[in-house]
């Protein structure tokens, strides 16, 4: 039971693009169009929600994740999150990744 706000993100299933529920139920690719939940109890309803998104097939694997809200806006806990939140990748593209062709 977390006793941070909180905020939902998922993935777009057309393309895997990080989402960030906004408080109108939609989605955003910007971490800072997403809504907040101050308790627990607003934050599970609308979890519950986000799975109208995942019926409709707009999104995939809807989770809370901890928030601090600060003068700037809210800011993930995790690295993690602030990972997705910057939509940057885990490991250098020049150096390539399991997809890319091996030499032969």
């Amino acid at each position: 039971m977390s006793a941070e706000p909180q905020m939902i993100t998922a993935n777009r299933l057309v393309d895997g693009v990080t989402v960030y529920m906004t408080a109108d139920s939609g989605w955003s690719e910007q971490f800072i169009d997403g809504a907040v939940w101050s308790d627990k109890a607003s934050a599970d309803g609308a979890l519950a929600a986000s799975e109208e998104a995942v019926k409709a097939r707009h999104v995939v694997g809807p989770y809370l994740f901890d928030v601090t809200v600060t003068e700037s806006g809210p800011q993930p806990v995790s690295a993690r999150e602030r990972i997705r939140a910057a939509h940057l990748p885990t490991f250098e593209p020049e150096v390539g990744s399991w997809t890319g062709r091996i030499s032969d």
